[in-house]
C-alpha cells in the first residue's frame, strides 16, 4: 500500500524509533542548531562569553586565537549500534559526525595569555579583556642618494 509523502518511507520507523529508544536518554535529531549560542556581556575589564555547547566534552572543544580573531570549534563524533551476540551482526547501527564553530573579533593586541577559558556543564565560560590598540610607531626610513 503506498502512503502519501508527507509520512516520508515508512510511516512506523519514527513511531518504532521511540519505544527501542531509553526513555532516560536525550535525543537531538539535529544538535547543531542549539550549539554555539553566545551571551556576550560586557564589564569594566573586558568581556566575558557564554557558549553553549550542549552533548560536547572538554576534549571536543578547541580555541585558537589568529590575526585578532578568536575561533571556538566543537567537533563530536558518536557511534551507537545494537550487535546480536549469537550470529555477530548488527540489528541497528547509527553514527553521528558533527562540528560547529564561530568566529570573534578580540582585537590585533589581545594574546592567548590573555585569554581565560573554562568548560563546565556545557557552557564554554570566555573572559577576554580590553585592551587600547596600541599606536603603530613610525619609523622614518632614509634612502641613501648616491653620487
Amino acid at each position: 500500500m503506498l502512503m502519501p509523502s508527507i509520512f516520508g518511507e515508512n510511516l512506523f520507523d519514527d513511531f518504532f524509533d521511540d519505544f527501542a529508544r531509553p526513555m532516560n536518554v536525550i535525543h537531538y535529531a539535529n544538535p547543531t542548531p542549539s550549539a554555539m549560542k553566545t551571551d556576550v556581556k560586557e564589564t569594566d575589564a573586558g568581556y566575558e562569553l557564554d557558549i553553549d555547547l550542549p552533548g560536547y566534552k572538554k576534549e571536543d572543544v578547541k580555541a585558537e586565537l589568529k590575526d585578532g580573531y578568536m575561533t571556538i570549534s566543537a567537533e563530536k563524533k558518536s557511534e551507537d549500534g545494537e550487535k546480536d551476540e549469537k550470529s555477530g551482526k548488527y540489528l541497528r547501527r547509527e553514527r553521528y559526525y558533527g562540528s560547529c564553530s564561530r568566529s570573534f573579533y578580540v582585537g590585533e593586541d589581545v594574546t592567548e595569555e590573555d585569554i581565560k577559558a573554562k568548560f563546565e556543564d556545557g557552557i564554554l565560560k570566555i573572559s577576554v579583556p580590553k585592551k587600547d590598540p596600541q599606536p603603530a610607531v613610525e619609523q622614518t626610513k632614509t634612502i641613501a642618494i648616491e653620487g
